[in-house]
Parts: structure tokens; sequence; C-alpha cells
């Protein structure tokens, strides 16, 4: 049965804008730390290693989904929005979690998916009972075309099209996902409400915000119009592989509706009631900038957004950062991003992008120094890699699709090391639901910690620089540009002016410095320029001044 006593925590104090240039550590649960031996992690897990959280300097976790769910793709599929699955623990175990992140200083944002649900949730199986039933048209249902064949072209994420077949109803359900992911028909405000009355719910048990999975899916074309072919050089990988048909199409009309705009109007002016936040992911490959500035573009819209840009495989050069940049001061220059290197959907960005320790290094600082906010995965951290998962071992339904073209998701997806020498890393005393490679285990949180050097401390002397400095956690950008391998930019605001220069290779390399008395802000960020107003940089070397 589920526990209906009221959560005695609340929203933790703060300024209305504490989510502006803030850092989010997102935790996968069922990898994060196992309490009870049944090789997934669980929340009472999460709440037994915040410390490691709040050292680190992060300013919020965000937690993946751990809703009452069939688990087809791993609680992105939805049984209960109100409920924690027995996997994951109880609410008491959540009530918990919140109850010590917060006296952590810690934030808590969870996974909503409202796009969406599983099709064990009681509302579609109410819904595929008929047409006249009162939440018959809480699901996108269209009838066959004459030859019985699909809707129309729209294709799902995880390959093939985006319908599947109900005979009780003798109609198809518009599924953007897995087969068993359903999507909610948000044109029906009947919906609408129903989801506000999921995110009142968490906001009443204390949480402080929320990551919204999918915030472009939300609406689909009224009409069911085709989405148009996409050219081939406009093509692809930050939001599926290459070797998926779906990005083959142009997806005008399968997501990206305008009617977002009045729903996230509705939810932001339910989450400024608490001092909420929300970042919401936009998946889209074509126009996620765009769709970032349209969402995040006034007081009335969400705090932030992250579109896939610094999610691609092609590695992150100081050239493609500025263009990046160009392109959102042009589309959106008031919208508010949140930046990312990995998370639990993509490759780890040190195998991604084939980077040393060093290297990895100058991103972090890089990350911290850069206008928005900022996610981060758990386990970058420590460098962990990309880890080889054998077919056998595979659990993620995108990968097994897509192989071996595509390997999956579970690489990233890999257990915790919290202990070198313990069984699983310490991860769990039964067997991990995903192995724990043994390339992981030298980097061991353990072991970090006694590297006053490794990128664990360097980590955490990054977050310290940007809640040292307001310039960097909220302030202006400007004059940004590249000049070969080296990117610089100017930051300003709570009194102070900084410039800020990144060497991303691994040869020297220089950058002017703006006129002005410049000098190192701090130790291990740089020296100053030279007399000719030259800043030298070595490999992979990133210098923070400020303007005395």
């Amino acid at each position: 049965m589920r526990a209906q006593a009221q959560p005695p925590n609340r929203q933790l104090a703060g300024p209305a804008d504490w989510w502006r240039g803030a850092v989010i550590y997102q935790i996968y649960p069922r990898s994060f730390q196992d309490t009870d031996g049944d090789g997934v992690g669980d929340l009472a897990g999460i709440t037994q290693r915040l410390d490691h959280v709040a050292r680190l300097g992060a300013d919020a976790i965000w937690i993946s989904p751990f809703f009452t769910s069939p688990m087809k793709d791993f609680g992105y599929d939805v049984a209960d929005y109100r409920d924690v699955d027995p996997l994951f623990g109880t609410l008491a175990d959540f009530d918990a979690l919140v109850a010590r992140a917060h006296g952590l200083g810690l934030r808590v944002m969870i996974d909503l998916v409202l796009s969406h649900t599983s099709d064990q949730h009681p509302w579609f199986q109410d819904s595929r009972k008929g047409r006249d039933g009162p939440r018959a048209d809480w699901y996108v249902w269209a009838d066959p075309r004459p030859d019985g064949t699909v809707p129309n072209n729209w294709l799902s994420v995880f390959g093939g099209p985006a319908w599947a077949w109900s005979g009780k109803r003798m109609q198809y359900y518009l599924h953007n996902f897995l087969g068993s992911q359903p999507d909610l028909n948000f044109h029906n405000p009947a919906v609408q409400e129903a989801m506000l009355d999921v995110a009142h719910f968490w906001l009443e048990r204390g949480v402080d915000g929320f990551r919204l999975d999918t915030i472009n899916y939300y609406f689909h074309d009224r009409l069911l119009r085709d989405n148009p072919a996409l050219p081939p050089s406009a093509r692809n990988d930050s939001v599926a592989p290459l070797v998926n048909p779906y990005n083959w199409q142009d997806h005008l009309n399968s997501k990206n509706q305008p009617e977002t705009i009045g729903f996230l109007r509705k939810l932001r002016a339910l989450m400024d009631r608490y001092n909420a936040a929300a970042v919401g992911e936009v998946g889209d490959a074509q126009r996620g900038l765009d769709l970032m500035g349209a969402y995040t573009s006034g007081d009335d819209l969400m705090q932030m957004c992250y579109s896939f840009d610094f999610l691609a495989g092609e590695r992150l050069t100081a050239e493609r950062i500025a263009a990046i940049f160009a392109q959102l001061d042009e589309k959106a220059p008031h919208a508010w991003p949140c930046w990312a290197y990995s998370n639990h959907d993509m490759p780890r960005h040190i195998s991604r992008w084939s980077l040393s320790d060093a290297a990895a290094k100058a991103y972090t600082t890089l990350l911290m120094c850069l206008r928005g906010s900022a996610c981060l995965y758990q386990g970058e951290e420590l460098g962990l890699p990309e880890a080889e998962i054998g077919f056998s071992d595979l659990q993620d339904p995108y990968g097994k699709e897509f192989w071996p073209e595509f390997r999956g998701r579970d690489g990233c997806r890999t257990p915790m090391v919290w202990q070198k020498d313990a069984p699983n890393g310490g991860f769990t005393a039964g067997r991990p639901w995903l192995p724990v490679p043994e390339a992981h285990l030298p980097r061991a949180a353990d072991l970090a910690q006694q590297d006053s050097g490794g990128l664990l401390a360097h980590y955490r002397q990054a977050l310290a620089l940007r809640h040292a400095h307001p310039a960097l956690r909220a302030g202006a950008q400007a004059d940004m540009r590249a000049d070969g391998p080296a990117l610089s930019f100017r930051r300003e605001g709570g009194g102070e002016r900084l410039f800020v220069a990144a060497n991303l290779s691994g040869r020297a390399a220089g950058v002017r410095v703006p006129q002005g008395a410049w000098a190192p802000a701090g130790a291990g960020f740089g020296s100053g320029p030279d007399g000719g107003g030259r800043l030298d940089l070595g490999p992979w070397e990133v210098a923070i001044l400020t303007l005395r």
C-alpha cells in the first residue's frame, strides 16, 4: 500500500534565481549505490553517498526516474507518477533523501517524464478500452490509412514507425520511443492538469525542481502531417546514432509544436509558488538552440534548457564553441542554457573525445567559466571512460535494436566505483545489474580522494572557482573568439571583470588580452599576459584573469 504520511520536507531556502549558474550533479539511481544487495542502486544508496556530491561543490542533484515502472526503458516508462518503484525503495526513503540533501545544502531535482507513460499505466489501460471512455482521448490515437498501414511517416527514436496497433480500439497509438511508451495527448486539457498535479505532488514533498525529459515532445501536430525528409548533409548523431533512420527526417510535426509554450507557462506558475526551477531536455538535432531560446526567454517560462550541442560525438573545439554561442546570441540572446558534456544517454565524453586527464581538466574548468548552468554526470569527476559491454550483458533495448553498429547506452550507465579493492567497486554486495569494468577500479573514489593532483581534486577546485566569482556564476559573457585551438571571452558581473582563455589542444597557443591591468584571478589558473598584451598558454591550459 502506498505511504500516505505527509512529508516533513520543504524546499531549500535561498534566492529565487538560485538556479542561475548552478552546478547540477546527475545521479542515475540504478548505478549509484546499492544498499540491499539486489545489484541495483536505490534511494537509500543515494542518501548514503550524498557527502561525495556535497564535497564536490555541487548546488543540486538531479535524480533520474525512480517511479513505479515495468522498467522496459529503466524508469523512463512510468506506471505510477506518485510512488517509488520497490526496486528503489519507498516514499519514506525519498523523504529521507530530501532531508539529508537539504541538510548538506543540496537542492533536489527529479526527472519528470511527462511526454509519455508506460503502457502499464492505468491511464493507458483505460484509454485503450474504447473510443468513448473518460480517458479515451488521453493518448494520441489515429485511424489507419485505408490500406491498414500507419497514419503517417513519423518514426520512433528507438527505431521503426512511431505507431503501434491496438486491436481493442482498431486504431494506432503514437509512441515516439518504445512501443510500450505511448505518448500522452497534451492537446487534451485534462492531460495537462494531470501532469501539473504530478508536479504539485512532488513539490509538496519538498523537491526543488525538475529535469524535464524530452520537453519538446509534449505536443504533436493535430493534423498528423508527415515529417519532411532531411538532406543527408544535415544528419548528425547528437540525438540518435547515424545508423538510426530517425535521422533521415526533419521532425517538424511529431514534436516541436508551438502549443508547448502555453503548457510551460502553467508549469512555471506552479513552480514559482515553491521557488522551484526546471531544466528541460531539448532533443532536436536541427533546432536545439532555437527551442532552448523559445523555452527559456522569459520569466514565465522554464529557467534552463540544454540542447545536444555539447553532447555530440565531434569534439568541442574552440571554433565549435564560439559558433554555438554566436548562434545562441543571434537566435536567443536572453536564453539561459544548461551545458553538459555527458549524461545517461550518451557515451562518456572522456572516451567520446579521447581525452587525457589534462584535457579533461581543461574542459572541466572551461565548463565552469561559460555562461549558463552546468550538469555533471556521475563518475565524470573520477574520469570514468565508456565501458565496453558485450551483447550477453546488454540491458538497453536501444542497443539491442541497433547492435552492433550502435552498442546502446549501457556503456555510460555502469555502476559507480567507490572502493578499488571492494567487491564490485563497493557498489553492491550482490551481482550488479551491469558489470563493473575492471578498467574503472583504478579510478575508484577512495583512490581519487587521496590524489591531490587528480581529476576529482580538480573538479572540486573548478567548482569552488565558480562559486568564488559571481561573474562566472551569473554574469554577462562577451567577446568570445577562437584563435586556432584557443578560446577566449570576457565575463562581467557582481562587481568584477574576468578574462578567460582556454587552450583546447595539446600544443602551445596564445591569445590577445584586452587592454587593462589584468592579473591572475587565483593560483592554479594561469599566469598574466606579457608586456605586449599577449597571453601564452601551455597545452590544455586555462587562464583566468581579473581586471584590477
